[in-house]
């Protein structure tokens, strides 16, 4: 097929390396002292190394190539961990490439890989649309449908009783001079936790202070991180559980809360919780 793809200059390459860390996608490696083009399924086309070659040697160009994998890329950039996969999360987004974008969350939910919070900004209205439909911004917004056994055994509600030890629970309504925060552990969660995880009371919320909200959704994160703030200076907290969903923009809710303990100046021991769409636990 005919399409877009890297060309690098044999004689303009001096062989520096500087456009390797802009390729996540494993593309550009060193040969013999030159960059070299190791594969056309892992090269996008868009042009990532381009800016950081201190000598003009790469420039994109339109050839005949073998279509981009986007699920063998991921393959390879799972390997090399979270910085990576978030580099190259962020430039799909920033070139609104939606589709591969989407291929690529759908390769880390179905190998149950963590999906880092990472910049979903579009670098141009025009990049920001792809087959005439808007760039989606949050894989977590996407229709599924999950299957359970209808069947199974359940246990009657009647029979369990709530760990809930304080009211009330949205960040919202909290007074941060409230008694109960004193000498707390904290669980601050993702609204949409208690309803995906089945084992919330018993394993989540047992023995802490509950406080929720949602990252994507919840206009005034600025006033979260102040309040939260405000809890973390006025009382002494034990510890800090953090649980969130493993769509990405759920990331949000340890980025409030690491703004908090920054703006607090306090030191926390905080540990994360993540929670998969099928009601699993990462």
């Amino acid at each position: 097929m005919k399409r877009k793809i890297i060309s690098i200059d044999e004689d303009k390459c001096t062989g520096c390396g500087a456009c390797i860390p802009d390729c996540p996608e494993g593309a550009i490696q060193l040969i013999e002292g030159k960059a070299r083009l190791v594969s056309d399924l892992f090269c996008d086309g868009l042009g990532a190394c381009i800016g950081t070659c201190p000598e003009g040697a790469i420039t994109v160009i339109e050839r005949e190539a073998e279509a981009y994998d986007e699920k063998a890329v991921m393959a390879t950039i799972v390997r090399q961990g979270e910085a990576v996969i978030r580099a190259h999360l962020e430039h799909l987004a920033g070139h609104g490439q939606r589709e591969l974008y989407n291929q690529a969350i759908e390769y880390l939910i179905e190998h149950e890989s963590s999906i880092p919070y990472h910049d979903v900004t579009v670098s141009s209205p025009e990049s920001a649309k792809s087959d005439n439909h808007l760039f989606a911004a949050c894989p977590g917004t996407a229709a599924q449908s999950i299957k359970r056994d209808t069947h199974g055994h359940r246990v009657p509600s009647a029979n369990m009783e709530s760990e809930l030890r304080q009211w009330p629970v949205q960040l919202t309504l909290l007074n941060p001079s409230a008694p109960y925060f004193d000498n707390a552990d904290l669980l601050i969660a993702a609204d949409c936790v208690p309803f995906a995880f089945a084992g919330f009371h018993t394993e989540f919320l047992r023995d802490r202070i509950v406080i929720i909200f949602c990252p994507k959704l919840d206009a005034d994160l600025d006033g979260y991180v102040a309040k939260l703030s405000e809890i973390f200076s006025l009382h002494t907290i034990q510890s800090i559980t953090v649980a969130r969903m493993e769509v990405p923009c759920c990331g949000g809710v340890r980025h409030v809360v690491d703004r908090a303990l920054e703006q607090s100046g306090k030191t926390i021991p905080v540990t994360e919780k993540t929670v998969t769409i099928q009601g699993g636990l990462k």
